[in-house]
């Protein structure tokens, strides 16, 4: 504390002692919000006739004392347009002036935080990144995450695995090569290193941003293919509250046979609420979300019922500290699709022995604090308690598993003269778990990392990044790992920015990949004591590009890719006997996780995005071509060599269209064909057909599919909007991961209230 009041005695003398010198002093305060949103900014730049000034503190407040006499402001922040005040003050003076400043119109001007840990510039980023905005996330009526983070372009979720540009395949659940963050905070679970998307809320998303590439120099083991990290939303100056219910059905099949077994259209229904409010120097976020889905197949239906509360305290006493607390739970009941019974009319049902009714539990806990010392530097330690629990029901007792994980990071970033910016921190995780599947064990690693950003002749932004690793698994298994990247990015014209960069990843193999011993029908799973990290690299040239013609504002980027790894793991079918056999069996025959060797990906991607006027209406949309050439480089031939579970080619786009209190939007989605999956899953092995009819079905169905999803909403009043949803428009049958046939044409309604 004798520090602290060291730093606010050396400000106030900077900022008193010139008024005393030159004149009777006067004072300035005021509140600086988003034009947008009411919410309040912080670390706003107050520039006082192009000398000196002062930043706003963690509630948006600002205080300035002056001279009488004229003073020219200028008020500056990233991703905001930049706003100049002139006042005329008299001596003595009090004045109060608030301030919103609007957000940029051209998405260049985006704030983002995900690229180097702190705030900057989307147009100044090294690295290819794409941004979700929280409206884009209501006006889909998203259920969960995984839907709508599906529908960027270059990014898939395949069977709940993220996948960026082909970076990842299918690894039945377990283990992810892209670090998904809630609030800056990994949400990966300690066991299987899964994200739970229904886990995630999207009733109070604010924004998502989606980092392409090896980015573990910041964000450690798992970011090997980029990072997805979810920001919540805060409360602004006034109090926001949303009321969201809904209700839907399943339409037939364009097979009919396969819903034989339907007594009547399933259905599915949900209803969401939001409130956010300050209450003097206290911000409150408090949440509920509640979904039920019988499901279009057999056994395959979904209950649960989640509650989150955000807790912001930002004392007076001291200026520029807040600390707080998030909470999040959920219970959850559901039964998953696994194999169906063959290719037609069973393909909605689902082997018996395959079944398997869970009942789930997860919440995380979240205390955090943050500091702005007088000098502008920021302060940040995040902690997490993020503990899993799911009982499988009847004979299936033996997969019960549950996980507990503790995590924590402090994190220094300080600005400096010249625009240097530098970011240090320190990350700490232990886990354990308790699981017949795969044993009990537990874990811990502690990581430090650093990154320097520097801006040169307001055109040139290099970047800079280094990490250390270590993981301890059981005290057996001990990996240290560092980790370097580096970018630089060139303004070549008003609105052109040429980007290029290089970063390494890694990551280490999950519990359930080294140890999981199961059957699953007719599936073995063996483990792997043995299991090795994977490693790479990435890299990437890019061009941002911004565009106007006349109303029309927008961006073109495009960006070519390159990505490479070893020891790649990968669930590899084969014949796996205990070394007492000499025999196999069908109990040997199954899938093991291996370090296969290595793997390059390379292609490029090309996006445009914008908002205008039609018909004098506004129009928002965008659009992503991604070409992929994922090859394993460890092959035995040329040919057939592909990486299992991608795709060549891939388009996604959306558009809305507002007309006075009518609106109506499209998104589209075109995958090429899955050119190469386990042939396990096509051939008979010793007789076994694990997916009945799979490989007729896939040759029959080798064009790749397109989906179309339209909405229409109406405001009826000021508060309340009422929406209808078509997904999958034109009733399309196509397949994610094998006998996984998508949901048919459903239809939904959608009444939300806004106060």
């Amino acid at each position: 504390m004798t520090r602290l009041f060291h730093h606010l005695l050396s400000l106030t003398i900077f900022l008193v002692i010139p008024a005393v010198c030159h004149g009777q002093a006067a004072l300035i305060k005021g509140k600086i919000t988003d034009a947008a949103t009411s919410e309040s900014l912080v670390g706003v730049n107050i520039v006082v006739d192009s000398t000196n000034g002062v930043s706003t503190d963690v509630g948006g407040d600002y205080t300035l004392v002056l001279t009488g006499g004229t003073h020219r402001l200028t008020f500056s922040y990233i991703g905001y347009i930049s706003l100049v005040k002139e006042v005329q003050l008299g001596n003595n003076e009090v004045l109060t002036l608030d301030i919103r400043l609007e957000p940029q119109i051209i998405e260049l001007g985006m704030a983002v935080v995900s690229a180097g840990k702190f705030r900057q510039k989307l147009s100044d980023v090294t690295v290819s990144m794409q941004v979700i905005k929280p409206e884009y996330i209501q006006q889909t009526n998203t259920v969960n995450m995984e839907s709508v983070i599906s529908q960027m372009p270059g990014v898939d979720v395949l069977d709940g695995q993220a996948n960026i540009r082909g970076g990842s395949g299918y690894s039945y659940g377990a283990g992810s090569r892209v670090m998904v963050l809630l609030d800056d905070l990994p949400i990966l679970t300690a066991d299987v290193n899964e994200v739970k998307w229904s886990f995630l809320p999207v009733e109070n998303i604010g924004n998502v941003e989606i980092l392409k590439g090896a980015s573990s120099s910041l964000y450690g083991s798992s970011a090997l293919n980029g990072v997805i990290n979810l920001h919540t939303a805060q409360p602004g100056e006034a109090p926001s509250t949303r009321l969201s219910v809904f209700s839907g059905l399943y339409c037939k099949p364009p097979n009919e046979d396969m819903a034989w077994w339907w007594d009547s259209s399933p259905m599915f229904t949900g209803a969401s609420f939001i409130h956010l409010q300050k209450f003097g120097d206290v911000d409150v976020v408090a949440g509920a979300y509640a979904y039920g889905d019988e499901g279009y197949r057999q056994e395959d239906y979904e209950e649960r019922f989640r509650a989150n509360l955000g807790i912001r305290h930002r004392p007076k006493q001291i200026e520029g500290f807040s600390y707080g607390v998030n909470f999040n739970v959920q219970e959850s009941r559901s039964s998953d699709f696994l194999i169906w019974m063959d290719a037609d009319s069973g393909a909605f049902l689902q082997m018996p022995e395959a079944v398997s009714p869970t009942k789930g539990f997860r919440i995380t806990a979240d205390p955090y604090a943050n500091y702005y010392d007088a000098r502008g530097n920021r302060h940040s330690l995040r902690t997490r308690y993020y503990k899993t629990f799911n009982r499988f029901d009847g004979e299936d007792q033996s997969k019960d598993n549950g996980s507990e994980l503790y995590y924590g990071e402090y994190q220094f970033h300080r600005e400096f003269q010249r625009k240097w910016y530098w970011t240090i921190g320190t990350a700490g995780s232990y886990a354990k778990t308790d699981a017949e599947l795969f044993g009990d064990h537990y874990s811990s690693n502690i990581a430090l990392f650093t990154q320097l950003d520097k801006k040169f002749l307001e055109r040139l932004s290099a970047s800079l990044g280094l990490r250390w690793e270590h993981y301890t698994l059981d005290r057996t298994d001990d990996e240290s790992q560092p980790v370097i990247r580096a970018g630089l990015n060139y303004q070549a014209g008003a609105f052109t920015y040429i980007r290029a960069s290089f970063g390494q990843g890694y990551r280490y193999p999950s519990i359930a990949e080294k140890y999981t011993t199961t059957s699953l029908g007719s599936l073995n799973i063996f483990p792997n004591p043995a299991l090795q990290p994977e490693t790479g690299w990435s890299t990437e040239v890019g061009v941002r590009q911004g565009l106007k013609a006349g109303n029309w504002l927008g961006y073109l980027d495009a960006a070519a890719f390159w990505m490479e790894y070893r020891d790649m793991m990968e669930f590899t079918f084969g014949i796996y006997m205990p070394d007492s056999a000499t025999i196999p069996t069908l109990d040997d025959l199954g899938f093991k996780s291996l370090n296969i060797g290595q793997a390059r990906i390379a292609g490029f991607d090309l996006m445009i995005g914008g908002s205008g006027k039609l018909l004098g209406q506004p129009v928002q949309f965008f659009a992503g071509y991604t070409y992929m050439d994922p090859v394993d480089l460890s092959a035995d031939t040329l040919e057939n060599n592909m990486l299992k579970y991608r795709f060549h080619h891939e388009v996604k786009g959306d558009v809305q269209w507002d007309y006075q209190a009518f609106s109506a939007g499209l998104s589209m989605i075109y995958n090429s064909h899955m050119e190469r999956i386990d042939e396990a899953f096509e051939e008979k092995i010793l007789g076994r057909e694990i997916f009945k009819g799979l490989k007729q079905y896939r040759q029959e169905n080798d064009n790749g599919f397109i989906t179309f999803d339209v909405r229409f909403a109406y405001q009826i009043n000021t508060h309340i909007r009422a929406a209808l949803y078509i997904k999958n428009l034109f009733n399309e049958e196509y397949m994610g991961r094998p006998g996984d046939i998508q949901p048919p044409r459903n239809i939904s309604l959608e009444l939300s209230v806004s106060l």
